[in-house]
């Protein structure tokens, strides 16, 4: 059956539209003609000529949907119709066949339903579609977390995935089923996809390490620990070393030469002697070792100023792969030894006979010949990566993805096994619903090929006939005609074609007929039994009173058919104008004041030349009369107004049932409620009362309420308390009951006319 329906951008309904929901088996739409009644029931017929309109089927299986309305009747009300087959009645045997196929098509198609209840759940958007949807969701949700969690660091790895969550997730998920790549640390990948993601990348030249060997060879010359001193067998040397002077004696003898003879100190004649002494004390090894020290000094001040110097252009240079702050420490902290060593060679040379001890760089030297060696190796590797750089990008984007991959193992697990079983359950389901659909059409063509042998058009034209001639259409009847007696003629009774001088309401009181019977057979020999969806739009359009309440017990008798056990009929829709028909074929004595389980209730408006639906929860449509009737039922009413009601209710009442006597009414009460009784009577002789204000009594609560006790007991005295039980809600009665008060001017609940 229909569950939904969306009637939009056709007739007066705007491009948004209008939703008819939680559509039931019957379902009851009202609205004044042109409103957009007919819309609706020309959707339900051909759905494909209204693209901007939806129908959602129960179990997305489309019915057969047969629907009355102005179409139907332009459309088949012609010279001749076709023929309605329906079952014959002569072979029982056959007829058994027909219904054992029919319930087994009904079982399987409940096997089908049950299956696509677990597939898609009770209201089409659960089971195991939706579980699986639901894994399919939360995945996306946690692998986009993964996204956002690395996207600024691997933006190039995540080109063509990174704007929609459902690529990202499937590379992800393709990238488990398929990546073979090395795993890495995160600050190795992110270390690596700065560089080999870089625009423009380009490669960098290797820096020059600088050679130490010559100042760590300088630094552990034995000269320095030497105590430089003279010649041990001089007479003066014991006076030289224990003075400790040698030093000084070295610095006076330049003095001395140039004072000669006097001494340059103490200004006195030196003895010549004395002053060979001396000079035999500073012999030539003295000499050599005082020029060691020169050379050493010299060399160190080259050697120190040439390290120093690379080391400063190395600082430079902007190289990716130098730390520069690294770079400045050392170059800081080797710049202060060498300075600190010039200082302690120096002092050698100021005091030849000091043992000098430097400081020794041999560690340091290593620290920042490693540093550069280092950064070489990663330009070496940079600049590999430059000339690879196409395979290099795949290579990190694969090892990327890995690392993803593995720090989401647990995640990606969980998906992956609970999808398989969901799916091994859907993949299962559904071989199980081919099976069955294949065996519903097996079945449902053995039904067809038993219906073609037995179906006829002769009975159909029989209970029209029947139906016409008891209704009092006496001067036309339907004839079979065609070649195979398989098409209908309406025909006078000497038998000439009635088609073109029938009135209106004959020509819709046949057609509504035709259709009646069409809903339990059909116009081939076949789909007899096939299930349906049956539409009345307006069905008394042209007919008079009398035919109004056959149309409408016709039609409920096809509401009773609909909730008989494997009926054809699974849902109808009754579409009318008319309040009287509506209050007619919509009254359920089983119903209080709620909408019962299997219907629904609808009111169409057109607003502003726009048709809107709205939903009741009840039946909404109200007569004047029944509001007459809910005055009296209100506890608040108002004393001023309720007499003049009461009388209103008994002139429609009385007046329409006829052959009343209001005098022997009157006789059956006795003093004051006789007086009221007589009061309440009053229209007999004055005429109606279509206003409140024609009639005065005391408005007391005690007077209300004697009122309110005669008004009963008139009632009970004429023997029809079981329609006051109904119309106070006390009690519930057959339609018969309230059938003939059905005169008075109808109205909505909303306070409009609806005629």
């Amino acid at each position: 059956m229909i569950e939904e329906m969306k009637i939009a951008g056709c007739a007066s309904y705007s491009v948004e539209g209008q939703s008819l929901t939680d559509l039931r088996k019957i379902n009851f739409i009202y609205g004044a003609n042109g409103s957009g009644k007919t819309s609706i029931s020309r959707v339900i017929a051909a759905p494909a000529n209204h693209s901007d309109c939806t129908i959602r089927w129960a179990n997305e299986r489309p019915l057969e949907c047969l629907v009355y309305n102005a179409d139907f009747v332009e459309r088949n009300f012609r010279s001749s119709l076709p023929g309605i087959f329906t079952l014959g009645e002569h072979d029982a045997a056959v007829l058994d066949q027909i219904e054992s196929a029919r319930k087994k098509i009904a079982e399987i198609e409940r096997d089908i339903n049950a299956r696509n209840i677990v597939l898609h759940g009770a209201d089409g958007t659960g089971g195991k579609l939706r579980e699986r949807s639901t894994l399919r969701e939360n995945i996306e949700n946690e692998c986009w977390k993964v996204k956002n969690r690395y996207d600024a660091d691997f933006q190039s790895a995540f080109a063509g995935v990174r704007n929609s969550k459902a690529r990202f997730c499937d590379k992800i998920l393709s990238e488990r089923a398929s990546n073979q790549a090395a795993l890495h640390s995160l600050n190795d990948l992110k270390k690596r996809a700065v560089v080999i993601f870089e625009s423009g990348l380009t490669r960098e030249n290797a820096v020059r390490v600088p050679d130490s060997a010559e100042l760590t060879q300088l630094e552990a010359l034995p000269i320095l620990a030497k105590k430089v001193v003279g010649q041990g067998d001089v007479d003066i040397t014991a006076l030289i070393d224990r003075l400790g002077n040698s030093d000084w004696i070295k610095q006076g003898v330049g003095y001395f030469v140039k004072s000669t003879p006097q001494c340059p100190f103490c200004q006195q004649d030196v003895n010549a002697d004395l002053a060979k002494r001396i000079g035999d004390y500073f012999d030539e090894a003295y000499d050599r070792d005082i020029a060691a020290i020169a050379r050493l000094i010299a060399g160190y001040e080259a050697a120190s100023t040439t390290y120093l110097q690379v080391l400063n252009e190395i600082s430079q240079t902007s190289s990716r792969y130098i730390k520069a702050d690294q770079l400045a420490s050392l170059v800081e902290r080797v710049a202060m030894r060498l300075a600190l060593n010039r200082q302690h060679i120096a002092r050698k040379q100021k005091e030849p006979s000091a043992v000098v001890v430097v400081e020794d760089n041999t560690d340091l030297f290593a620290e920042i010949r490693n540093f550069l060696t280092a950064a070489n190796a990663a330009i070496n590797e940079h600049n590999q990566a430059v000339d690879d750089i196409h395979n290099q990008k795949k290579i990190l984007t694969a090892e990327i993805w890995k690392y993803l991959l593995e720090e989401n193992k647990s995640i990606l697990d969980a998906y992956h096994s609970s999808k398989t079983a969901v799916d091994k359950a859907i993949n299962g389901i559904e071989e199980n619903l081919s099976i069955k659909r294949s065996q519903l059409a097996a079945t449902q063509h053995t039904l067809r090929e038993l219906e073609k042998g037995i179906t006829s058009v002769q009975p159909t034209v029989s209970e029209i006939n029947a139906l016409l001639a008891s209704f009092g259409f006496r001067g036309f009847k339907l004839a079979t005609a065609g070649d195979q007696g398989n098409l209908y003629e309406i025909v006078r009774l000497d038998g000439s074609n009635a088609a073109r001088t029938l009135s209106e309401g004959e020509k819709t009181f046949v057609t509504f007929l035709y259709f009646y019977y069409l809903i339990r057979g059909s116009v081939s020999e076949s789909g007899i039994t096939s299930n349906r969806v049956i539409v009345f739009d307006d069905p008394i359009s042209s007919l008079d009173s009398d035919i109004l309440f056959i149309v409408s017990s016709l039609i409920k008798r096809v509401f009773e058919l609909s909730h008989a056990r494997n009926s054809v009929i699974r849902q109808v829709f009754v579409l009318t104008h008319n309040i009287y028909f509506h209050k007619e074929v919509s009254f359920d004595p089983e119903r209080k004041t709620k909408c019962r389980a299997h219907e629904t209730f609808w009111i169409v408006k057109k607003i502003d030349d726009v048709s809107t639906l709205e939903s009741f929860d009840h039946n909404p449509i109200k007569t004047s009369y029944e509001l007459l009737w809910s005055e009296v039922r209100n506890e608040n009413r108002s004393n001023l107004t309720i007499q003049n009601t009461l009388r209103r209710i008994l002139e429609n009442y009385f007046k329409i049932l006829g052959n009343m006597d209001k005098d022997k009414i009157i006789e059956k009460f006795e003093g004051r409620e006789k007086v009221i009784c007589a009061s309440l009577f009053s229209w007999v002789n004055d005429g109606s009362h279509s206003t409140h204000d024609d009639l005065y009594v005391s408005t007391d609560t005690t007077t209300v309420d004697v009122y309110l006790d005669v008004f009963r007991r008139i009632f009970e005295e004429t023997g029809h308390k079981q329609h006051y039980s109904m119309m106070m809600g006390t009690e519930s009665v057959p339609i018969a009951s309230v059938s003939p008060i059905e005169t008075a001017s109808p109205v909505t609940n909303s306070g409009q006319d609806a005629a």
